[in-house]
């Protein structure tokens, strides 16, 4: 009979992914094979961000097995308690290196089938308990399962959600007319604004700065609060949204001028941008940043960065300073200048006059960790290829009057350590989606050409 206490044997990549994922199994025992330690051991001193995890984890280990001996290492350590409530399990050290290869076993050679072969071991020895191997590598999970292991998981805890088709898009379109459906209502006036007080029933699941649309050519609202019966809705109809104008931009579509909207509101700290290639997620941000730096004067600088091929990792041997070694990965920021200023008598004297006046300066995400980035607009392009915990070193560096833009589509992933579901653009987009001073838009509807319609629809 198999109990219901499950062993858990992680693979390096979750303790690279999340330093603390052996925390998170509750009350089932956790065993890191001696290979793991190995792996962290050779990576903690790279000169790459994954170091940092690397050492991370190994300090948060040694603290939860400092107090014990040899042999309880070995037989299990209980892991720290959070409430009376939930019992915890135990952690061990598996030393793989005792086991003897036979005829049919996985050969030795390969750091992952050591691992595989002690979930086998623990699995044949502990029959009576289900033996989990938890790896983010989806060879090795196939390659566990060929080898006889009965179970093995990819490490889900951190992640908020199971298909992005269910991801906030920032948005609630109705179908038909919205004034059709809304039986009460109150309105408030304050200057231009007017806000609507109708029951919460129309949209029961919302987010604050959640636009609402219709199928109509007029309505257009923002959620800017609720309480058990009514939903507050800001009116600004879709005239005043599609009229949204930054740097001689104008919306193309409603979900471009939901965009702007936010984009150009002061009250909004956090701008995320999705959707597909051609959409405008890169002109309009940098539109807004034009306007609101050189017309407007609400911010000193515009600061823009990305990640690059080797997930932020490095900028490589290229000659020069950090913006000109950066000057490769931001070709789009450059195309879109030169987009917004192509009909001027001459291009190259308006690009160089707008990046000086608007004080652009490009970064590498490598260098951001330690800064304070006080009263700018930060640009995060491609932030899809960023981990979570990396887009949580920028989002702190963050300082007062500092507002951040972050762009991505979740369909060109260039990382091999990221999925759609476990990008850190994902991550944000379900961790912020109830913070009021931010928001979401999924724009939709808009591409650069024919041939990149085509290509997205097709390929």
């Amino acid at each position: 009979m198999i109990e219901e206490k499950i062993i858990y044997i992680l693979d390096t990549n979750i303790l690279l992914h999340e330093p603390f994922a052996f925390l998170s199994f509750q009350e089932h025992d956790v065993v890191v094979p001696m290979t793991v330690l190995e792996e962290l051991d050779s990576i903690k001193d790279r000169r790459k961000d994954v170091s940092r995890d690397a050492r991370v984890a190994i300090r948060a280990l040694e603290d939860t097995l400092a107090q014990a001996t040899p042999e309880e290492v070995l037989a299990g350590v209980k892991l720290p308690q959070t409430d009376e409530l939930h019992p915890s399990g135990c952690l061990s050290i598996f030393n793989d290196y005792t086991l003897e290869q036979t005829s049919g076993t996985l050969s030795f050679n390969e750091n992952d089938n050591r691992i595989i072969s002690t979930a086998l071991h623990i699995q044949a020895v502990k029959s009576s308990k289900r033996v989990v191997l938890v790896t983010k590598d989806i060879n090795m999970r196939l390659k566990a399962k060929g080898a006889g292991l009965a179970h093995v998981e990819d490490y889900r805890t951190d992640q908020l959600i199971d298909d992005i088709r269910f991801l906030t898009k920032g948005y609630h379109k109705f179908e038909g007319d919205f004034w059709e459906k809304i039986k009460s209502c109150e309105s408030e006036t304050e200057g231009r604004n007017t806000t609507h007080f109708v029951d919460r029933d129309i949209a029961p699941v919302t987010y604050i700065n959640e636009y609402l649309i219709d199928e109509s050519e007029s309505f257009a609202g923002k959620v800017t609060g609720w309480d058990e019966d009514k939903l507050a809705i800001l009116d600004i109809g879709r005239d005043r949204l599609m009229s949204k104008n930054a740097w001689g931009i104008q919306p193309k579509n409603i979900y471009q001028g939901m965009a702007l909207d936010a984009l150009l509101d002061p009250n909004i700290d956090l701008v995320i941008l999705t959707g597909p290639a051609g959409c405008g997620k890169t002109l309009l941000a940098l539109a807004s940043a034009l306007e609101q730096v050189i017309e407007r004067g609400l911010y000193d600088k515009v600061i823009v960065t990305r990640s690059t091929p080797e997930i932020a990792e490095s900028i490589g041997f290229l000659p020069g300073t950090e913006e000109e070694k950066m000057a490769p990965w931001l070709a789009a920021i450059t195309d879109s200048l030169e987009v917004l200023h192509k009909q001027d008598e001459n291009m190259n004297s308006s690009l160089n006059y707008i990046m000086d006046k608007a004080n652009i300066q490009f970064k590498s995400v490598n260098f951001m960790r330690g800064r304070s980035i006080q009263n700018a607009l930060v640009l995060l392009d491609e932030c899809q290829n960023l981990t979570a915990s990396q887009l949580k070193t920028i989002i702190t560096r963050c300082g007062e009057g500092t507002k951040l833009v972050c762009s991505g589509n979740l369909a060109q992933i260039d990382s091999n350590y990221l999925t759609a579901v476990t990008s850190g653009l994902t991550y944000i987009v379900e961790r912020f989606k109830s913070f009021p001073g931010s928001t979401t838009i999924n724009l939709n509807g808009v591409v650069r050409s024919r041939l990149a319609s085509f290509a997205e629809e097709n390929l």
